[in-house]
């Protein structure tokens, strides 16, 4: 089972964009500390949620920093970038950091950020596949044009190539974030891990890798790929000595939080929606995720994954939004929570 942190870079209120950066920093370099095996960056636009604009710069900041942690994006949002832009990134910090970097990628939201970036509604509703095929293109063959609907140039040569360089078949490791079953056939049928984000439980979780698993068949892909499939679950870890004092950590700093960062999406189309009721989605948080004691958070992991045959974790360890709290937590999650793992 490899255990890493979902890491938000979330601004509580009261704080400034300075300390939640901090902290998100620290958290990551005490995960490499205690044993944990993957720091997972979130990327938002001009919301207070996560004050991360890119993902792939703070995981260049964050390889240079460790020396064994794998950092991956959770992720890059292709629509508002040009994915041989975001390819040649990935390429490079694949190769610079000895294989340590996995390429997370997203769909995001109809968000303003289309508008900003001048990608326009289209590219989130109809783009994403083509975006997604050439950047695979770009991180596994030696040279690449495109003459595509929204893509269309000549053929360029790779550099850096990641393949060349390190003897491998194919380039950084990529995963899709899939919250629906026209995005989980898209990862499928090219034969890519899925990121189950933390609103879902372990049920709705294993049927998405069940229906992962029919579409990958029916693509053709192999028994091996389809078996070694290394899907990731994200969620929420919180630890104390009881289960009450856990809770109540997250109970009394996340929904400010959510209140504050997820109020703040503005849709590029003026389109409503419905945001959830942030002491709702705690309570919610709380029940379907490692939150509790060493043995408790322990037992829920492996529960998860004998429920859905998932075995990598992206935990979401700053939810007290406090620097000394966090830490303390990912240092007992590497050291009472992972010996209890196999």
């Amino acid at each position: 089972m490899r255990v890493g942190s979902f890491v938000l870079a979330a601004r509580f209120p009261g704080q400034g964009e300075g300390e939640a950066l901090h902290r998100a920093v620290r958290s990551a370099e005490v995960a490499e500390e205690s044993g944990l095996d993957t720091a997972w960056l979130a990327e938002h636009h001009f919301v207070p949620y996560g004050t991360c604009p890119s993902a792939v710069t703070l995981a260049a900041m964050l390889l240079g920093r460790t020396r064994r942690l794998r950092v991956g994006t959770a992720v890059s949002v292709l629509p508002t970038a040009h994915p041989v832009a975001l390819g040649e990134q990935a390429a490079l910090l694949h190769v610079a950091s000895g294989g340590r970097f996995s390429l997370g990628l997203g769909r995001g939201g109809p968000w303003v950020d289309l508008e900003v970036f001048g990608a326009g509604l289209e590219a989130y509703e109809k783009g994403f596949p083509e975006a997604l095929d050439l950047l695979l293109r770009w991180l596994r063959e030696p040279s690449v044009g495109a003459d595509g609907e929204r893509y269309r140039f000549r053929e360029v040569p790779v550099v850096p190539r990641p393949s060349e360089v390190l003897n491998e078949a194919e380039g950084p490791e990529v995963v899709v974030a899939c919250t629906s079953p026209a995005s989980v056939r898209l990862a499928a049928e090219r034969g890519l891990p899925m990121l189950l984000g933390m609103h879902v439980g372990d049920e709705e979780k294993a049927e998405m890798v069940a229906l992962w698993r029919r579409h990958a068949r029916a693509a053709g892909r192999t028994s091996a790929e389809i078996e070694g499939a290394a899907h990731v679950s994200a969620g929420v870890c919180q630890i104390a000595d009881r289960r009450a004092d856990a809770a109540e950590t997250l109970l009394k700093a996340m929904p400010g939080w959510l209140k504050q960062g997820l109020g703040a999406h503005v849709t590029v189309d003026g389109r409503e929606r419905r945001m959830r009721d942030p002491l709702a989605y705690t309570e919610l948080l709380c029940g379907l995720h490692p939150v509790g004691t060493p043995r408790l958070c322990a037992d829920r992991l492996a529960a998860t994954s004998e429920r859905t045959g998932i075995s990598r974790f992206a935990l979401l360890v700053e939810g007290s939004g406090d620097l000394a709290a966090t830490e303390e937590n990912v240092r007992r999650l590497g050291a009472e929570v992972l010996p209890q793992l196999t």
